[in-house]
């Protein structure tokens, strides 16, 4: 199976299935000498980890990262950084109904038609059960990128908004409430909200929004690999996500083009930001900011019509622990895969130039 790479210069590799033995990856070209805050990568596991609130799935797993390589007396080597996370609460007998039947909008059809065999337990290797390993890579990214200051949020849930501006929203206060949106009052109706979709048996969507600030001037290349355009691959390569969106996105669409523009200072910094702090595929030094949809979660504990694998007419009825709505958990993942992408574009840019 390809595929299961990201990154030129910090890559990195994941293996494992939801109901498998355990999940890992390896990291390569991360420099050596780096110190890593151990505590610090064990904070963002314990952000995503299932289990954390009343509205997120309740599968137990701790999550623990062992590190396997790569790494000596705390500080990384230069050589492959080789990680394990064991699954120690998979239920597999939970999705021993849907053997041979196809749930809607999952990739049970689509593995199985391209692989001629598929693993049925949590989805396999199509569960976000693996984006626990773009997490430890994003942790550890996070620690290469001093200064750089990487930051999500739930701004949406359903279509609940908070329609602050990120220049406005209190990052302090992200971590504060089970929904990570930065604001007490529509955190609360959201929490009350994904609840009521749980008892229906049903799922919500939502959106994340991403602010990343302190980025230098000069990351992305030209023409193919812009910034922007990487991060576009970063966030659609999550579980359930739809669409992404940077700097005005389709609101700018409506914009006339003297509005539009964003006008220079005499110090290179520019008046507005509707251009998200990318230029030609390259970061001019102003924040970035984007959104990353969500679809609902196509697990639902309701039956559904549906087909079996011999073409017959079946139905479907999600069993088991599933998450009522993914945004929450996904704020860490949208952290991790932003800081991939520019630990990536950063040792890049430190060897395009003499």
């Amino acid at each position: 199976m390809a595929g299961n790479s990201f990154g030129k210069i910090f890559k990195l590799t994941t293996f494992g299935e939801s109901h498998g033995a355990a999940i890992g990856g390896i990291i390569d070209g991360c420099p050596a000498g780096l110190s890593l805050d151990f505590e610090a990568i064990n904070t963002e596991m314990q952000r995503r980890k299932p289990g954390q609130s009343a509205i997120v799935t309740q599968r137990k797993e701790e999550d623990a990262v062992k590190f396997l390589s790569g790494i000596f007396e705390g500080k990384t080597t230069g050589t492959p950084i080789g990680f394990l996370i064991e699954n120690t609460d998979q239920k597999s007998k939970d999705y021993s109904h849907i053997k041979d039947v196809y749930r809607p909008s999952h990739a049970d059809f689509t593995y199985d038609k391209k692989y001629g065999i598929r693993d049925y337990r949590g989805g396999g290797r199509s569960s976000a059960r693996e984006t626990a390993c773009r997490v430890v890579a994003g942790a550890i990214a996070k620690q290469l990128l001093k200064g750089i200051k990487i930051k999500a949020y739930v701004s949406s849930v359903g279509e609940m908004e908070l329609t602050k501006p990120y220049s406005e929203v209190d990052f302090s206060e992200i971590e504060k409430n089970p929904v990570r949106c930065p604001d007490a009052a529509m955190a609360s109706k959201m929490e009350n909200y994904i609840k009521s979709i749980r008892k229906e048996g049903d799922t919500v969507g939502g959106t994340v929004s991403g602010v990343i600030q302190n980025v230098p001037v000069g990351l992305g290349e030209p023409v193919f690999d812009k910034l922007h355009a990487e991060l576009g691959k970063a966030m659609l390569s999550i579980n359930a996500v739809k669409g992404f969106e940077y700097g005005s996105g389709f609101a700018g669409t409506a914009m006339k083009g003297s509005v539009h523009n964003d006008s220079f200072n005499e110090d290179g910094s520019t008046k507005t930001n509707h251009s998200g702090g990318i230029q030609g595929g390259i970061s001019n030094g102003e924040d970035i900011y984007f959104k990353v949809a969500f679809k609902p979660v196509a697990t639902i504990m309701q039956k559904q019509e549906t087909i079996d694998s011999k073409g017959n007419k079946a139905t479907a009825e999600g069993k088991g622990r599933h998450d009522p709505c993914v945004v929450p958990r996904a704020v860490p993942i949208v952290e991790a895969m932003a800081a991939l992408v520019l630990a990536d574009f950063w040792l890049l840019n430190k060897i395009s130039k003499l």
